[in-house]
C-alpha cells in the first residue's frame, strides 16, 4: 500500500518520526506541496492513502488519482478536502480530533497573561539595563491586571472550551458560556447563559468555537458594542470568527483593552492586516496546536486511523 504525506514538515519538522506509518505501507513524506492541481496530482498519482494538513485535495485531484481510497487529514478541521467529491468517489476521509485540547488552552492563557502582565516587554527592559539604572526597586510600564474574580466568557464549550474553563477557574475566575449543548460536565465548570449576557458581563472573552455559518464574523462592530468597556478578547479558534477591521478599531479606541490572537482571517498574516497596526494586540502564528506533545499525539492518532482503515474498521471518519 502506497502512503503519501503531502506536507509533513508542519506536523513533524524533524523532532518526531513517522515510524508507525512506515509499518503500514510504502511511505513517502514531502515537506511541502504547492496548492496547485498538477503538483498534487503528480505526488498522489499512484498512491492509495493520502495524508494532508493544509494542502487542498479537490475533486479534480481525486478524478486524476483514481487509486486513492483514503484521505487522512493531519488536523481536526477537514475543509481542505472536497467532501462531496470524496463521497462520490467512495473515498474514506478521517481527521484527528482532540489531540491539541490542552495545548490550545495553554496558549489561550499564554496570550491572556501577556496582556495582563506584559512579561515579554518588562523582561526586555530589564535585559536592556533599565532596571539596573533605576532609582526604585521596581517599575512597570502598563497597568497590571489580576484575573481573580474576573468573569471569563467562553464562546464554544466543546473539549477545548471546557479545558479553558478549568484553567480559568484555577485562576479564581467566574466562568460563563453560551455553548449550545448543555452537559453535566459543562455545568460543573461554568454557567450557561445567553450570548447577549456573555457579551455584556465578560471581562475576558475566549473564542473556542468552530468556524461555521453561525460563528463567521461573530466578533464585529455590533457584538463589540454589547461588550464591557475594557474587555479582553482571546481567539485560538479560527480567524474568520472576527471582522478584523472592527476589532482593530475597537482596540484603537480602547473599547477593547487588549486582544490575543493565534489565528487571522488569511494565513500567513498579510502585511495589510489591520491587527498588525495595533500595539495592544498580541499575535502568534497559529501555533496553539503545535507543542511537541500535541504533534506526537497527532501522528499517533493519524497512524491508528490508517491502521483501522486497513483493518476494515475505520475510525474518526468524517465522510
Amino acid at each position: 500500500m502506497k502512503i503519501v504525506i503531502l506536507d509533513g514538515y508542519t506536523s513533524n519538522p524533524g523532532d518526531l518520526n513517522w515510524d508507525k506509518l512506515k509499518e503500514l505501507g510504502d511511505l513517502t513524506v514531502y515537506e511541502y506541496t504547492k496548492n496547485q492541481t498538477e503538483d498534487v496530482v503528480e505526488r498522489l498519482q499512484d498512491c492509495e492513502i493520502a495524508l494532508t494538513n493544509k494542502t487542498v485535495i479537490t475533486k479534480e485531484i481525486m478524478e486524476a488519482c483514481p487509486k486513492i481510497r483514503y484521505i487522512g487529514v493531519l488536523a481536526t478541521g477537514y475543509n481542505v478536502v472536497d467532501m462531496k467529491a470524496a463521497a462520490e468517489h467512495g473515498i474514506t476521509v478521517t481527521n484527528v480530533p482532540g489531540y491539541s485540547t490542552q495545548a490550545v488552552a495553554q496558549q489561550a492563557f499564554a496570550l491572556l497573561l501577556e496582556i495582563c502582565s506584559h512579561v515579554a516587554h518588562h523582561s526586555s527592559e530589564v535585559h536592556s539595563g533599565r532596571w539596573s539604572r533605576g532609582r526604585d526597586f521596581c517599575f512597570w510600564d502598563y497597568p497590571l491586571v489580576e484575573l481573580d474574580h474576573k468573569t471569563a466568557g467562553i464562546i464554544g464549550f466543546g473539549q477545548t472550551g471546557k479545558a479553558i474553563g478549568r484553567v480559568a477557574k484555577a485562576f479564581g475566575m467566574r466562568v460563563i458560556t453560551c455553548g449550545s449543548h448543555e452537559t453535566e460536565e459543562g455545568k460543573a465548570i461554568g454557567e450557561y447563559v445567553t450570548r447577549e449576557q456573555l457579551l455584556r458581563e465578560s471581562d475576558v472573552i475566549f473564542l473556542a468555537c468552530p468556524l461555521n455559518e453561525e460563528t463567521k464574523d461573530l466578533i464585529c462592530a455590533e457584538t463589540i458594542a454589547q461588550m464591557k468597556d475594557g474587555v479582553i478578547l482571546i481567539n485560538t479558534s479560527r480567524g474568520g470568527t472576527i471582522v478584523e477591521q472592527d476589532l482593530a478599531q475597537a482596540l484603537k479606541t480602547g473599547k477593547i483593552y487588549g486582544a490575543g490572537v493565534d489565528v487571522v482571517s488569511v494565513e500567513p498574516a498579510q502585511p495589510d492586516n489591520p491587527l498588525l497596526s495595533c500595539d495592544n494586540c498580541v499575535i502568534t502564528p497559529h501555533i496553539a496546536w503545535a507543542t511537541k506533545e500535541a504533534r506526537g499525539r497527532l501522528i499517533d492518532i493519524a497512524s491508528e486511523n490508517v491502521r483501522s482503515f486497513l483493518d476494515g474498521a475505520p475510525v474518526n471518519v468524517v465522510a
